[in-house]
C-alpha cells in the first residue's frame, strides 16, 4: 500500500514506520494521522512482526501541527473540532496498544504531538542534541489528546510544569523524568536501536505481546484480591500455551527455542 506522508519498511521480523515529511519538521496533518493509523493497524495484523521502531527523515523528529493544517481548524466548529481530535486520539490509542512493542528512534526535536507520538511507544531513545517542548499553551490551547499518553510517561509532577509552561527541555531532562528511557550520542543512535529490537525479536512473540499488555493492565491498579487473580490465571495460561511449553523445554534442554528457527 502507498504512503504519501510516511514510509512503511519491513525487514525480516523488524518493520520501521517513518515519518517524511522532513520539509516541514514531520509536523502531521490529517493525511499523516491517518497513515499512521493505517500503518501501526497493517502491521499490528501481522504476526510476522515481531517490533516495529517509529522514525522520521531530517533534522527533527516531529514539531507537532502542521501550519497549514492549523489554520483549517481556526474555522472549524465544535463539532468539526471534536472528529478532527478524534482521529489523532485513534492514531494514538492504535500505536499504545499496537500487539508488538513500538521503539521511538527520535533523532531531532520534538515538539507538542510529536511528544505524545513518543509517549504512546514502549521504549524510547534520543540524541542527545534534542530538545522537547509542549508548547501548546503558547497557542491559547493544551496538550488534551496526548495527556493520556504523555502522564504516563513523565510523570503528574513533571506535567504540572512543562504543561503549564510550555518551556523547552533537553534530551538528559526528558531521561531524568522517565520521558525517554536513553540518550545516546547521533552516531550512536542507529546502532543502539537495532540492539533493542534485536533483542526484542529474539524473545517469544507471543510472551512479549502479553508482557507487553501485562504493564497495560497492571500499572497503576491497586494491589487486590482481583488484580493477583488476574496475574495467576496469566501465568496459569501462558506456561501452558505452546510457547510457553517450548520455551521452557528448550531452556532445560539447552537448545534454542522454535521461535528463533522462524
Amino acid at each position: 500500500m502507498n504512503y504519501q506522508t510516511i514510509q512503511l519498511q519491513r525487514d525480516g521480523h523488524i518493520a520501521s514506520v517513518i515519518l517524511n515529511r522532513p520539509d516541514v519538521r514531520n509536523a502531521f496533518n490529517e493525511l499523516t494521522i491517518a497513515e499512521i493509523t493505517r500503518a501501526f493497524l497493517e502491521l499490528g495484523a501481522d504476526a510476522g512482526i515481531r517490533a516495529i521502531v517509529l522514525a522520521a527523515r531530517g533534522p527533527a523528529f516531529c514539531a507537532g501541527a502542521d501550519l497549514h493544517w492549523m489554520r483549517k481548524m481556526a474555522d472549524y466548529t465544535h463539532e468539526e473540532n471534536r472528529a478532527d481530535a478524534a482521529q489523532l486520539a485513534h492514531m494514538l490509542r492504535t500505536i499504545y496498544e499496537c500487539p508488538q512493542p513500538v521503539v521511538a528512534q527520535v533523532q531531532g526535536d520534538c515538539y507538542a504531538g510529536g511528544m505524545g507520538l513518543v509517549a504512546a511507544c514502549d521504549i524510547a531513545v534520543t540524541v542527545d542534541a534534542a530538545n522537547f517542548c509542549l508548547s501548546e499553551v503558547k497557542l491559547g490551547l493544551i496538550p488534551a489528546t496526548i495527556s493520556p499518553y504523555v502522564i504516563r510517561a513523565m510523570g503528574e509532577n513533571a506535567a504540572r510544569r512543562y504543561f503549564l509552561t510550555a518551556e523547552r527541555f533537553s534530551a538528559q531532562e526528558a531521561l531524568r523524568i522517565g520521558f525517554v528511557q536513553q540518550v545516546v550520542a547521533a552516531d550512536a543512535l542507529d546502532a543502539t536501536v537495532a540492539a533493542i529490537v534485536k533483542a526484542l525479536a529474539g524473545n517469544s512473540p507471543n510472551a512479549v505481546r502479553q508482557a507487553k499488555r501485562l504493564v497495560r493492565e497492571v500499572g497503576g491498579r491497586p494491589l487486590s484480591s482481583i488484580l493477583i487473580a488476574a496475574t495467576v490465571e496469566g501465568i496459569a495460561q501462558i506456561r501452558a500455551s505452546d510457547e510457553g511449553r517450548e520455551g521452557v523445554s528448550a531452556f532445560l534442554e539447552k537448545r534454542k527455542p522454535g521461535w528463533l528457527e522462524r
